[in-house]
């Protein structure tokens, strides 16, 4: 999805070469280029001879950041299929956003290999497609867990009998069909391949398309942050009242409970900072402005999905315990196990 500039640059010095040698009829005929000046996008031209010596470290970093971004995800998918016990709605969730992240890490490989091995423009609407799917349904995912949580602690005694597998099977359905949606944009002809004019900072979505995604990842960001402050009332309405039951238990239980806020803190503020610059800048820049700036946004919101991981998968205690006995068949003896509570968040 993001331009080269060096790669272009040697582009432009072949053209300009073979522009020189052309024959005295003055009718040059670049490898790669119809007799009309039309690039022809299914040629390799032998320019990409130049690729190799013209590749950007940013594009390598974003395809190091994908791979890696890959393989995490792949364990946390392969724990959640081969662990029976995690079946419920909330593994499901953590489920459905480590396939959006491990979607995404191949993407961001996918699009690495399309600028510089096939760079045609069928495989870079469908590069295109890929990243906007998995980093809608990656969005998306976090939001619905962000809404289980709020249902978890809400109606904490009827929670697990209230919500079905069905239920959240059914609503990670319309999540991801709205997701491939999105991505199926591009393909379907809402892209700038035809007017580069109407770019914006990732070719080749366009400027409306890429603001109107930018104004609903505004909006989703605002419901979740509404929802971690209702979810940190209830967390702290629950512990009060542990506590008058319990007064032995009052200090434990704050400590807990404080424990969980600033987990909710830190979820929060993650996500924020890898992810609204990104969505401000797409709502105010478009191609012509320059690349760097880009790529200091995008990496950013990249990298969230390889904290993701961290966040909502490997520090979960039934996540480490299959973990540990998937890797070495047992337990550590200092692992913890707690009984998790309503107030736990």
């Amino acid at each position: 999805m993001l331009y080269n500039p060096m790669a272009a640059a040697a582009m432009d010095s072949l053209e300009m070469e073979l522009h020189n040698a052309s024959s005295p009829s003055g009718n040059s005929h670049f490898p790669g280029w119809d007799d009309d000046g039309d690039s022809n996008s299914s040629t390799v031209t032998s320019s990409d001879a130049f690729f190799s010596d013209a590749v950007n470290p940013w594009d390598i970093v974003l395809c190091v950041s994908g791979t890696i971004m890959a393989c995490e995800n792949a364990i946390v998918i392969a724990i959640l299929f081969y662990t029976p016990t995690l079946r419920a709605p909330m593994f499901i969730m953590i489920g459905s956003l480590a396939l959006a992240d491990f979607l995404a890490g191949l993407g961001l490989v996918f699009n690495f290999v399309v600028l510089y091995l096939f760079n045609t423009e069928y495989a870079t609407l469908s590069s295109a497609g890929v990243l906007l799917t998995s980093f809608s349904a990656s969005i998306c995912s976090l939001l619905a867990i962000t809404v289980d949580r709020y249902l978890s602690l809400y109606n904490a005694l009827t929670y697990h009998t209230d919500r079905t597998l069905t239920c959240t099977y059914t609503i990670l359905v319309l999540i991801w069909v709205a997701c491939i949606c999105i991505g199926l944009l591009p393909v379907l002809g809402w892209n700038c391949i035809r007017d580069q004019s109407n770019c914006s900072i990732l070719k080749p979505v366009t400027k409306n398309n890429a603001s109107a995604l930018a104004v609903i990842f505004l909006l989703l960001f605002a419901s979740m942050m509404q929802l971690y402050l209702q979810i940190c009332k209830i967390a702290f309405r629950h512990a009060q009242q542990i506590a008058v039951q319990h007064q032995f238990m009052a200090t434990s239980q704050a400590s807990s409970t404080r424990k969980g806020v600033s987990t909710l803190s830190v979820i929060l503020g993650t996500f924020a900072v890898c992810w609204i610059p990104f969505a401000i800048y797409s709502l105010v820049a478009d191609s012509s402005y320059p690349m760097v700036y880009t790529y200091s946004v995008v990496l950013p919101a990249t990298f969230n999905s390889l904290i993701n991981p961290i966040i909502y998968a490997f520090r979960n205690p039934d996540i480490q315990k299959s973990l540990w006995l998937a890797c070495c068949g047992c337990i550590p003896p200092s692992f913890s196990f707690r009984a998790r509570t309503s107030s736990d968040v």
